[in-house]
């Protein structure tokens, strides 16, 4: 890894770890490289920071320099959920009823989506 910086479990038992260098790694329980979203997705990262990963296995990525929370599907395309309204996304959860929480340390609260 390069410049780890997030991490979040994923139900398969692997785990997803977001990096400095402005990609968003992929780990299979075996803690051996499963993809980079970037590589997957053909995804441009400015700055990944917070991951979480939902109960469909879809993994949200917030990016801080783009500004942006991004959801990537095991299959199709990434979404956008959120481009608009946030400063400096660096954190993300999400809950079981549908809930997107995002901690935005550039206006020092937790938005949340639904």
């Amino acid at each position: 890894l390069q410049g780890p910086r997030y991490v979040s479990p994923a139900p398969n038992g692997g785990f997803v770890v977001s990096e400095e260098c402005g990609d968003v790694k992929v780990f299979m329980s075996s803690r051996k490289l499963l993809c980079s979203l970037s590589s997957k997705y053909g995804h441009q990262f400015g700055n990944p920071a917070g991951v979480c990963v939902d109960v469909d296995g879809s993994i949200l990525v917030a990016d801080e320099q783009r500004r942006t929370v991004h959801l990537f599907p095991e299959n199709g395309a990434p979404i956008c959920l959120v481009s608009t309204g946030l400063r400096r996304p660096t954190g993300v959860a999400c809950s079981s009823f549908g809930h997107l929480f995002v901690a935005d340390t550039g206006e020092n609260c937790v938005k949340v989506f639904k």
